[in-house]
């Protein structure tokens, strides 16, 4: 079967762009990981199996996509906030950063741990930063459910911390 991918890009760029949009509410990054996502279906197409359509394909490449771009930031950002309290650390604090650090490896080993969802769903609201009603359109579940497990999975990490 020859697939048009010149009719894909142009049948479905909006609808991937909106959707990566609402999940971030950065039109700058949304742009970006359409592109990325475009360009990963392209290399890709060879793999698609039709069990979904190709909508539904493209939407679960670029959250993929966008979730790997949050968390990259995340660890960029982490990583700037680090040497910096590492700094301030050399200048009196070194033994509380030391904690803290121990605590974040902690919670990243408890969060590893996790089964799915509750991985998921968690890292998309405490790392991707979005919201409830997001999360759900996401699984495409309720608002009612992505705070459910969210809620879940935060005591579940608890638990594992213990």
């Amino acid at each position: 079967m020859k697939i048009d991918f010149e009719d894909i890009y142009d049948r479905f760029f909006k609808d991937v762009y909106r959707f990566v949009l609402t999940m971030s509410g950065n039109p700058a990054m949304a742009e970006e990981v359409t592109q990325e996502t475009f360009f990963k279906a392209l290399k890709e197409i060879d793999h698609f199996k039709g069990n979904c359509s190709v909508k539904s394909w493209l939407c679960q490449i670029a959250k993929n996509l966008y979730i790997d771009d949050v968390r990259r930031r995340k660890r960029m950002e982490s990583l700037k906030k680090g040497l910096a309290g590492a700094s301030r650390a050399e200048e009196g604090n070194a033994e509380q950063a030391v904690i803290q650090r121990d605590e974040v490896i902690s919670i990243y080993k408890a969060l590893h741990c996790l089964e799915e969802p509750y991985k998921e769903v968690f890292g998309l609201r405490a790392l991707g930063d979005l919201s409830y009603r997001e999360i759900g359109e996401i699984f495409e579940k309720s608002e009612s459910w992505a705070r459910v497990t969210y809620h879940r999975a935060k005591l579940k990490i608890r638990e594992q911390m213990r």
